[in-house]
């Protein structure tokens, strides 16, 4: 590991424990929470994670889904459940809706109100009220931490319980470790738990689709050092699994990601081909997997207001 990294991962990496409940609610404070689930037909699940975030009472001041098109009932087994859902196209109409997880984490930055926002994955089946807990201690505790990413085991996917996904291992480690080895020390890049400071999250470009949180991890590192990003063990994570295809598609966009921050002047190839069979033949699938980055919300016209 780079001796940066290394340094790194020994001084800002803890684990949920080290921050009881009521120990995160004490130094909350005046602070405002928002917490922000973005969902994409996770019917089965959003209700029940909905229901455990209330649990948290006063440390959350707002609990908020954000729709990214389903077509199932996930906005209203979310409403049901205690949550404020919107519609992805209804958060600044003016700016148009694009597709994927991008687009809905930077939207709820519209339509939330706290200095803090914790975001969870909508498709979680143990969700546990330490995800939030563990995310919000180290940026109560210390006003210079602007991000803490969540790692946790992900049972019954991994040969090694302490690793990514696949997509981290065959894809995001392997290009974080070599373009920016100074990020060797983040556990899973990919998480979709995390928290960070809202002055923070204003103020970078949001990647499209799964680039997401690639780009958001490079850009507070490069903006802000290393030390603005601190981790947390939240212990185990399980959730619903795509195909190989499906994360393919991702992978490629998180190269794109990548690549736009390595070598922005350098375009790579926009769209990806995986090939489907159909009886007798085999037939070429195009995706694209390169988007614009959505700009810094704070540049955007209607924000402040």
């Amino acid at each position: 590991m780079h001796p940066i990294a290394a340094n790194w991962f020994g001084r800002r990496t803890s684990g949920w424990r080290d921050w009881p409940a009521e120990e995160v609610l004490a130094a909350k404070g005046d602070t405002r929470v928002s917490v922000v689930l973005p969902a994409l037909d996770e019917e089965p699940t959003v209700g029940e994670i909905v229901a455990g975030v209330r649990t948290l009472g006063p440390l959350v001041d707002e609990l908020i889904v954000v729709d990214s098109g389903s077509v199932d009932r996930t906005a209203e087994v979310a409403a049901a459940a205690g949550a404020t859902v919107h519609h992805r196209d209804d958060i600044l109409p003016g700016t148009g809706s694009r597709p994927g997880k991008g687009e809905v984490l930077w939207k709820a930055l519209a339509v939330t109100k706290g200095d803090i926002l914790v975001y969870i994955d909508a498709d979680l089946t143990d969700f546990r009220p330490h995800f939030v807990t563990g995310l919000l201690g180290p940026l109560l505790a210390d006003p210079t931490t602007l991000m803490v990413k969540a790692f946790y085991d992900r049972p019954l996917l991994d040969v090694s319980a302490a690793g990514g996904g696949r997509v981290t291992e065959l894809a995001a480690r392997p290009l974080l470790n070599a373009y920016f080895p100074e990020l060797a020390g983040v556990v899973q890049p990919l998480a979709g738990e995390y928290a960070a400071r809202r002055s923070l999250l204003e103020s970078l470009p949001f990647a499209a689709g799964y680039g997401v949180e690639t780009g958001l991890l490079i850009d507070a590192w490069r903006g802000h050092g290393l030390d603005a990003i601190a981790q947390v063990d939240l212990g185990q994570r399980t959730h619903g699994h795509q195909d190989t295809a499906a994360l393919g598609r991702m992978a490629a966009t998180i190269l794109q990601t990548i690549n736009a921050r390595v070598s922005p002047s350098l375009s790579a190839w926009p769209t990806l081909t995986q090939f489907e069979r159909h009886d007798s033949a085999v037939v070429p699938r195009e995706t694209t997997v390169a988007h614009p980055d959505r700009p810094p919300m704070r540049t955007v016209s209607g924000y402040e207001a």
